[in-house]
């Protein structure tokens, strides 16, 4: 059983007007039986945003919105002063913080033993509390390598159940589904040259390195399955959606030309593999040109589509042109694998996708970063901004878009809107400037919200 620390901070809150970037359009078209336009309030507002840390390197992975309006973000820590001060070590554990609708801070909680836990991603429990997802180094096995680890807790964030999967190599979760029965559906990699090919449901097939890796738990976090899918290079899977037919698909990257990839196109291509409900392959497809492209955000739409997110570095996509050295990537799939249509969002430098989610019909909020000062955007403060933006599907543009930072480099990897509209972002930020007053640390866990 890991140990589990409880810590209540002072929140630092700097709710101040603050120098950004604010590329907006007032308004969006909410399609329903008459077209009438929707106002987005917190396209005119500025931003409130909060810092938390202490002297080393903490990051928020994932939020979710809570019943009761208010949020629930996962990130990890490694400080054990500051905001950490109950922390007992400089390892990397789970950071859950609860806030309500305003923002302010209900309770915050660490997870983690003597090695390093790193979070991935957080959803509700349909009982009251959420899962949580990420790995957890097994030192007991005698190696520092991560097994994926999944956390059940109660809505204060006390511990209920807990479990890990993995093997000798280095095994890591990397996102969590809520899904339909009730149950759970968990992607990950696993190293299946470590495992000798154990870690599939019914067969030991011998892949290479890093496989996608699927498993479906029950409400009270017991296995019901598991299979990997891959091949000889390196296959990594970022995002999970379910379908109307109770069938998942899972997306990611991928470098392999073999096994269960059938059409590679270039250096690293966005693959997508949908399974049935018992974790049985039903196709698979690659996305993208001949350089590097990643999927890393997936969701299914009211047509039975999917919208997926990442980023692209290619210049021979199918439906879209490249803009600089990599782009944000939003593309639309059929329920076969169709590509539908796609496009390109960036400038001259690097920009991606990290994470999407349904606002409203054709309407996606999208988090991730950006670093350029042209083309589709105007400002940037240093290096790497926080990215947040509203994308229309149906009209293939983006609506609203917002990046904050400093001179130093700023992550977003998700966002929410919350039952009052308020949109929350997540991440991390190193810098002490721009539209950040200070650093506590290396890295500063971040949240935005847009009210």
């Amino acid at each position: 059983m890991p140990l589990e620390f409880s810590t209540l901070i002072q929140m630092k809150r700097l709710s101040y007007l603050v120098g950004f970037a604010l590329l907006v359009n007032t308004f969006w078209s909410c399609r329903k039986e008459k077209n009438t336009a929707v106002v987005m309030p917190w396209t005119t507002n500025s931003p409130q945003i909060l810092t938390f840390g202490g002297s080393l390197n903490e990051s928020a992975q994932a939020v979710v919105a809570a019943p009761d309006g208010g949020f629930a973000v996962l990130g990890h820590t490694q400080s054990e002063d500051g905001d950490l001060e109950e922390k007992t070590n400089t390892g990397f554990d789970l950071w859950l913080m609860r806030f309500d609708a305003e923002g302010d801070l209900l309770w915050d909680r660490t997870y983690g033993g003597v090695g390093n836990e790193r979070a991935a991603d957080i959803v509700l429990r349909p009982e009251g509390g959420f899962v949580l997802l990420g790995s957890q180094e097994n030192l007991e096995r005698g190696s520092a390598n991560p097994d994926l680890w999944v956390v059940g807790v109660n809505a204060n964030g006390t511990l209920q159940w807990e479990q890990s999967f993995g093997y000798s190599g280095a095994d890591y979760g990397t996102h969590l589904l809520a899904i339909s029965d009730g149950g759970y559906l968990l992607s990950g990699v696993l190293d299946v040259t470590a495992s000798n090919g154990l870690g599939n449901k019914s067969s030991t097939r011998k892949h290479a390195g890093g496989d996608y890796w699927a498993l479906k738990l029950n409400p009270s976090g017991e296995l019901l399955w598991r299979n990997y899918f891959g091949g000889l290079q390196t296959d990594t899977p970022y995002g999970l959606a379910e379908a109307a037919d109770g069938s998942f698909l899972i997306a990611g990257s991928s470098d392999s030309a073999d096994t269960d990839i059938t059409s590679n196109i270039g250096s690293y291509d966005a693959w997508v593999v949908k399974i049935n409900g018992d974790g049985q392959k039903q196709w698979e497809r690659n996305y993208g040109g001949s350089q590097i492209d990643n999927a890393y955000g997936i969701a299914s739409t009211e047509n039975e589509s999917f919208v997926l997110v990442g980023d692209s570095r290619s210049e021979d996509l199918s439906k879209a042109s490249n803009k600089g050295g990599a782009d944000l990537w939003f593309w639309e799939i059929a329920s076969d694998g169709t590509l539908l249509n796609e496009k390109t969002i960036g400038g001259s430098s690097f920009e991606v996708g990290r994470s999407i989610e349904k606002i409203t019909n054709k309407q996606w909020l999208v988090a991730g970063s950006s670093r350029s000062t042209d083309g589709d955007l105007t400002t940037n403060q240093g290096q790497n901004d926080l990215w947040t933006l509203v994308l229309d599907s149906k009209a293939q543009q983006v609506v609203w878009q917002q990046t904050l930072g400093g001179s130093q480099i700023d992550f977003a990897y998700d966002a929410t809107q919350l039952s009052s509209g308020t949109v929350v972002t997540v991440g991390e930020s190193s810098s002490a400037d721009g539209d950040f007053n200070n650093n506590a640390g290396f890295s500063d866990l971040v949240i935005i919200l847009n009210q």
